[in-house]
């Protein structure tokens, strides 16, 4: 566990549902399809959701954007101090997420640490560890940050999810074999995870819940 984390924002990180949504960074659009619906219809169910995920390039930073949209908390786990951000090219989001949207920036490194490559493996523990599940939407069967925070979750005891996909995709191999290896769960919308984790979802409007 972290010594201590640092942080940006107001997000409250012992949120009653808190999904891990990661991926490869060459997200293709099946994965940006499949991320955009799995949160907007978890929205339309869910009381008190968070997204978390790690502020990269494609899956990430998807799963960050659609949850702003929504007006969900999102947190962005870095791999750095808090005085910088990489990529340089989310800044803006990373200022959205903090400002507008009661999300959160969060590291457990000092100010002044640079983004090393080893420190992005190291902050996977965290995408894993402050979730109730990890999905995985799209990644290559061989290398990958998400595949190592699947293994981190279920090392955890987390409920891991995967997108399938067809075996000629590229990036689709890895979410398959977390599969065929029952490390995740086989995920194809939300009505998987929320089963699966036994949420109780927000009545329908105009509906009521009779006591």
């Amino acid at each position: 566990a972290p010594v201590m984390l640092y942080a940006l924002g107001n997000a409250d990180i012992n949120a009653t549902h808190m999904v891990s949504i990661v991926g490869t960074r060459n997200a293709t659009v099946y994965g940006v399809n499949f991320i955009n619906r799995l949160i907007g219809d978890l929205a339309e169910r869910i009381d008190n959701l968070t997204i978390v995920s790690g502020l990269a390039f494609g899956c990430d930073i998807t799963a960050h954007r659609r949850a702003m949209e929504l007006g969900l908390p999102t947190i962005g786990v870095v791999a750095h101090g808090l005085d910088t951000l990489y990529p340089a090219e989310h800044r803006n989001y990373a200022a959205k997420m903090v400002r507008d949207g009661g999300g959160m920036i969060l590291s457990d490194y000092l100010h002044g640490t640079p983004p090393h490559r080893g420190n992005f493996l190291a902050r996977n523990r965290i995408v894993a560890g402050m979730a109730d599940c990890i999905v995985v939407a799209e990644s290559a069967a061989r290398r990958g940050g998400a595949l190592h925070t699947a293994k981190l979750g279920m090392l955890y005891n987390r409920d891991v999810f995967a997108l399938p996909g067809r075996t000629s995709d590229l990036y689709s191999g890895g979410c398959n074999m977390l599969i065929r290896t029952n490390v995740a769960h086989l995920i194809e919308t939300a009505d998987d995870l929320i089963e699966a984790m036994n949420w109780k979802c927000r009545p329908p409007e105009g509906e009521q819940t009779l006591l």
